[in-house]
C-alpha cells in the first residue's frame, strides 16, 4: 500500500524574500514621508502653542490697552452724583417740629485746556505702542529661529544615526571578512581583534545616536504641540542659498531702519525726552474748562416753608492752578528725568553696536559655514577613494584590517560633518536675518523649498 504523499508548497525563490523586504521598505518610507511636515508647517503649529510666544503676544496685547489709556488725560471727564437725606427741624420759639426730605442730583464735566504733563503722556503712549510692536517682532523672530534650530536638530540626529548604522555594517562587514582570512591563515587574529573593538565602539555609538534622536524629537513635540513629528528632509543633492546682498556694510545699514531692538531703543529714548517734558511741566500752569448742573428738590418743604421747591443751578467756568512751590521737588524731578534721558541715549548707541557686531559675526558665519560645506563635499568624495583604495589593497595584501577601518570612520564622520554644516549654513541664513532685525516667516518659505516635496 502506497502513502500518499503529502502535496508541498512550492519552493520561495530565494530572491522573493528580499524582494518582498525592499518593497515593504519602500512602501513604509513613502508612508512616512507623506506624513512628513514641512518646517512652514511646523512653525505654524508652534506659533499656536509655544507658551513663550503666546506670553509676548498677550503682553502685546496689554501694552496696546495700556498705551490707549494715555489718551484719558486729554479727553473730556464727565460725572454725575445723586444722593438723597432727611432732616428732622425743631424750634422752641415759635415751636415747630418737622420733617422733611432732600433730594439733589449733580452733572459735572471738565475739558483739559492747557495741561503739558498730560499731552507728554499722550504721546508717550504713541512710542509705547512702538515698543510693544517691536517687542513682540523680537518674540516672533526667536520664535522662527528656535523652531528651526530644533527642526534641523531632528533632522541631524536622524543622519547621525543613519550614518552609524551604515557605519556598523560596514564594519560587521570587515569584521565576518577578518574571522574568514584568519580561519584560512591569511592574516592575523589582530586584525579580527581590531575589527571586534570597532564594532563594539560602533554599537555604543548606535545606542547614544538613538538616545539623541529620541531626546531632540522630544523637544521639537514639545515646541510644535505634536507628537510624533516628522520633519523632512533636505534634498538630494541640495544647492545652498547664496547670501543676498553680498556686503556685510549692507546688512548692517538695514538693521539701523529695521532691528526691534534698535527701535525699542529708540522709543526708549523718545519716552525719556517727554518724561523730561512732564518734568519741566510741573512749573507750568493749568486751564481747565468746568461746566455743573444741579438739581436740588425738596417734595416736603424745607425748614423755612412746607411747600415743595425745586431748585436748578447751572455753572459754566475756568479753573486755573499755578504752582508756586513744591518744595524742590519739581526741581529734582527734573534732574532725574535728564539722567534717564541720557542714559536711554546711551542704551541706543549701546543697542546700535551690539546689532552691528551681531550681523557682522553672523554674516562672516554664513561665508564661513559654505566654505565648509564646499570643503567637506570635497572631503567626501576624496574619503571615499580613500576607501575603496584601501579596501583593494587589503584584498590584495598591501593594506592591513586597521587601515580599511579607519578609512570607514573618517568616511562617516565626513558624511556626519558635511550634513551637519549644511545645516548650519541654513541656520546661519536665518541667523543673520535675526542679526540685522529682517528675519519674517516668508524665509522660511525658501527653505521649504529644499526639502523633500
Amino acid at each position: 500500500m502506497t502513502t500518499p504523499k503529502k502535496l508541498q508548497a512550492p519552493a520561495v525563490p530565494p530572491v522573493i524574500a528580499p524582494l518582498s523586504m525592499a518593497i515593504a521598505l519602500a512602501l513604509m518610507a513613502v508612508a512616512q514621508q507623506a506624513q512628513a511636515q514641512s518646517l512652514v508647517e511646523l512653525y505654524e503649529s508652534a506659533r499656536a502653542f509655544d507658551a513663550s510666544y503666546q506670553s509676548a503676544r498677550l503682553q502685546y496685547d496689554a501694552n496696546l490697552a495700556r498705551a490707549e489709556q494715555a489718551k484719558a488725560g486729554i479727553l473730556p471727564t464727565a460725572g454725575l452724583a445723586a444722593g438723597a437725606s432727611r432732616t428732622g427741624f425743631e424750634n422752641t420759639n415759635p415751636v415747630v417740629d418737622r420733617s422733611f426730605n432732600t433730594q439733589n442730583a449733580t452733572l459735572t464735566a471738565t475739558q483739559p485746556l492747557y495741561r503739558p504733563q498730560n499731552w507728554a503722556t499722550y504721546e508717550q503712549g504713541a512710542r509705547q505702542v512702538d515698543q510693544a510692536k517691536a517687542q513682540l517682532e523680537t518674540a516672533e523672530q526667536d520664535l522662527i529661529v528656535r523652531t528651526s534650530q530644533a527642526y534641523f536638530d531632528v533632522l541631524a540626529a536622524q543622519d547621525t544615526l543613519a550614518f552609524v548604522q551604515a557605519q556598523k555594517a560596514a564594519v560587521a562587514e570587515q569584521l565576518a571578512s577578518a574571522k574568514r582570512n584568519f580561519e584560512v591563515g591569511t592574516s592575523t587574529i589582530t586584525d579580527t581583534r581590531e575589527a571586534q573593538a570597532r564594532y563594539d565602539l560602533v554599537i555604543a555609538q548606535e545606542i547614544a545616536a538613538e538616545n539623541d534622536l529620541r531626546v531632540k524629537k522630544i523637544a521639537l513635540d514639545q515646541l510644535v504641540g505634536k507628537t510624533e513629528s516628522q520633519p523632512k528632509g533636505l534634498l538630494a543633492p541640495v544647492n545652498l542659498p547664496p547670501v543676498v546682498p553680498a556686503d556685510v556694510n549692507t546688512w548692517v545699514q538695514q538693521s539701523e531702519a529695521v532691528h526691534p531692538g534698535i527701535r525699542l531703543a529708540q522709543s526708549g529714548l523718545d519716552i525719556a525726552e517727554l518724561e523730561v517734558k512732564k518734568a519741566e511741566a510741573g512749573h507750568k500752569p493749568t486751564l481747565d474748562a468746568t461746566a455743573s448742573y444741579n438739581v436740588t428738590r425738596n417734595p416736603s418743604g424745607t425748614t423755612q416753608t412746607a411747600l415743595s421747591t425745586r431748585t436748578n443751578t447751572s455753572t459754566v467756568g475756568l479753573l486755573l492752578n499755578v504752582p508756586l512751590f513744591a518744595g524742590f521737588a519739581t526741581q529734582n524731578r527734573v534732574k532725574e528725568t535728564l539722567a534717564l534721558k541720557d542714559k536711554a541715549r546711551s542704551d541706543l548707541d549701546g543697542a546700535r553696536r551690539t546689532v552691528a557686531q551681531s550681523t557682522r559675526t553672523a554674516y562672516f558665519g554664513v561665508l564661513s559655514g559654505q566654505g565648509q560645506v564646499k570643503a567637506l563635499e570635497a572631503a567626501e568624495l576624496s574619503s571615499q577613494s580613500a576607501l575603496d583604495a584601501n579596501k583593494l589593497g587589503y584584498q590584495v595584501g598591501v593594506r592591513i584590517n586597521i587601515d580599511v577601518l579607519n578609512a570607514q570612520s573618517q568616511l562617516f564622520q565626513t558624511k556626519r560633518d558635511l550634513a551637519q554644516a549644511r545645516y548650519n549654513v541654513l541656520l546661519g541664513g536665518l541667523r543673520l536675518r535675526q542679526a540685522n532685525g529682517t528675519l519674517t516667516p516668508e524665509d522660511l518659505r525658501q527653505i521649504n523649498g529644499l526639502l523633500v516635496k
